[in-house]
């Protein structure tokens, strides 16, 4: 499932609101390096359009993953406050939407309700890669898409699984009204 359907299934329309007036359509051109394995970031990216290249040093800048549109970047530095663990880089142009560190900082601070569901979003989408991850290491069917658009019904929280269709729609609008 694409990691902001979580996010954006948890969130209120009034929270929703608030990622639409702080944050920003930007551009990434192919090529270009959206965040750097090791240098502070200073927002949270979901990925709008495009594909990117996600990379470590430890295994000699080799390509551990690809994250395409509807994937969010930048959340693991959000949550423990250290440098990025990979560098993430744009195969095509593509469009993130960018929401500044210190605004989404200051707002979970600040609005505990978004704060609740926030985290709780991050931790289950966390929680899921960490999932598939450890699938993969061992000898398991490998043929389920992780970037399918929905998951099935009975895999996830009901509550949350309620709302995915909404979630769907807001990632949609933001896709669709990029400037």
């Amino acid at each position: 499932m694409r990691k902001a359907l979580y996010l954006l299934a948890a969130i209120n329309d009034r929270d929703f609101e608030w990622f639409l007036t702080s944050g920003k359509h930007t551009n990434i051109l192919a090529g270009s390096t959206l965040i750097n394995e090791g240098l502070r970031i200073d927002a949270l990216y979901i990925v709008l359009k495009g594909t990117f290249s996600v990379s470590v040093e430890a295994t000699g800048g080799k390509e551990i993953a690809r994250i395409g549109s509807g994937e969010v970047l930048g959340e693991i530095s959000l949550i423990d406050s250290r440098p990025p663990s990979a560098t993430v880089k744009a195969l095509e142009d593509s469009i993130v939407w960018a929401i500044p560190r210190m605004q989404l900082n200051t707002k979970l601070s600040q609005d505990v309700s978004f704060s609740s569901h926030f985290y709780q979003a991050i931790a289950t989408f966390l929680s899921d890669r960490l999932r598939n991850t450890v699938s993969r290491l061992g000898d398991f069917d490998h043929s389920t898409d992780d970037n399918s658009i929905l998951p099935e019904e009975d895999t996830l929280n009901p509550q949350l699984f309620n709302k995915l269709e909404l979630a769907k729609a807001r990632l949609e609008w933001l896709i669709s009204h990029q400037s």
